[in-house]
């Protein structure tokens, strides 16, 4: 009697897969970098309260092998602190290790879609083919003819004995736009970031960290700069990320939209954005004599109306703002709804949850197509 064999499916119970010691602590130790902008001492701290609590080290690795690691394999470093008394922090190493971790915790459960890279509708006089062919018009490049293709038309044309290559068995093979896209992406640090007992800073920091790490590994084309507004605005870099903080500040819209606005004027590119993380009303601008007139107290009409002309300022440039709330204040959506009608951008309305993949859903639609 032949054996005859069974198809279907086995289940068995779940095994994670293996890791070391070490990057199981390092995940870990990643997160708690992230939430204490930098501060090393601080996370080891964190990090032996959760192996108190957890059982996250035995006997044979401890938190003090781990931190020996960490100085073996680059990712830590002495370093003297502000005060002038020794100390350990983080290295560029660990830095684009959080950012990665940033990327794959936020991008990485969202479904793969084809080779991607930013194509637009627009078909033309761009840089990859598409495998579709036309007939020659004039003006088209020489390059662009289909050798193979207009010398099959003419021996079909023309038949082989009598060959002759003439402009109508001419065929160019269609190729595709790739656009390129100028983002500014800017962040609120004023102290409402942090009140009300919820930390709205961190996740806002992790979606620049890993909407950067998406920019210069998968678009290197595409350029990101970030700025932090509070009571003025500046640009900040990519490494320092890690190490953002809230401080007492009011928010200074204003400031940070003249400086996004500034920057992508210098941008070549002819697609340019804006996306604002927010989580509170405006109350700061800075008057032509250096003065700040503020107001914490409801919607100021003054300093609304200033942020209503940025947003007017950039439709003009053709700048569009998509505007991320953070919060869930009627009295500030209706801010937020005359903003975003005055620049006809786009605006969410969304808690921490899910911000990063609206970010990047709405990156990735905004770069497939033209932007006027």
């Amino acid at each position: 009697m032949k054996n005859t064999i069974k198809k279907g499916f086995y289940f068995k119970s779940y095994e994670a897969p293996f890791q070391s010691p070490f990057d199981k602590l390092f995940a870990i130790f990643k997160e708690l970098i992230t939430h204490t902008s930098g501060d090393f001492d601080e996370a080891i701290d964190w990090l032996r309260e959760l192996d108190k609590e957890y059982k996250l080290t035995d006997s044979a690795y401890t938190i003090d092998d781990f931190i020996e690691d960490l100085k073996k394999k680059g990712y830590i470093r002495d370093e003297l602190k502000d005060d002038g008394t020794s100390g350990i922090g983080i290295t560029a190493k660990t830095e684009r290790a959080i950012r990665q971790q940033a990327l794959d915790n936020i991008f990485g459960n969202l479904k793969r879609s084809g080779s991607g890279n930013h194509k637009t509708k627009h078909a033309g006089n761009g840089d990859e083919h598409t495998g579709e062919f036309r007939e020659f018009h004039f003006g088209d490049g020489l390059e662009r003819i289909s050798l193979t293709e207009s010398l099959r038309n003419a021996q079909i044309n023309n038949g082989v004995a009598d060959f002759m290559l003439t402009e109508n068995d001419l065929v160019v093979e269609e190729t595709q736009y790739k656009s390129q896209m100028s983002t500014v992406l800017m962040i609120d640090i004023s102290h409402s970031m942090i009140l009300y007992g919820e930390d709205r800073i961190t996740p806002a920091k992790k979606v620049a960290m890993a909407l950067a790490e998406l920019i210069t590994t998968r678009y290197p084309k595409d350029t990101l700069d970030i700025l932090v507004f509070g009571n003025d605005a500046w640009t900040i870099a990519i490494r320092d990320l890690p190490y953002l903080k809230v401080g007492p500040y009011h928010t200074n819209t204003v400031a940070g939209l003249q400086l996004a606005m500034d920057l992508l004027r210098r941008k070549r590119n002819t697609n340019k954005q804006i996306f604002m993380i927010t989580d509170g009303k405006p109350s700061c601008v800075r008057e032509k004599d250096g003065s700040y007139y503020m107001n914490s107290n409801g919607l100021d009409e003054y300093i609304v109306d200033k942020c209503y002309n940025q947003a007017q300022q950039a439709r003009k440039l053709h700048i569009p703002i998509t505007t991320f709330m953070i919060a869930n204040d009627p009295y500030l959506q209706q801010f937020v709804n005359h903003f975003t009608e005055a620049n006809q951008g786009k605006a969410f309305y969304t808690g921490l949850k899910g911000l990063g993949e609206m970010i990047f859903e709405d990156y990735e639609t905004n770069r497939k197509k033209r932007i006027k």
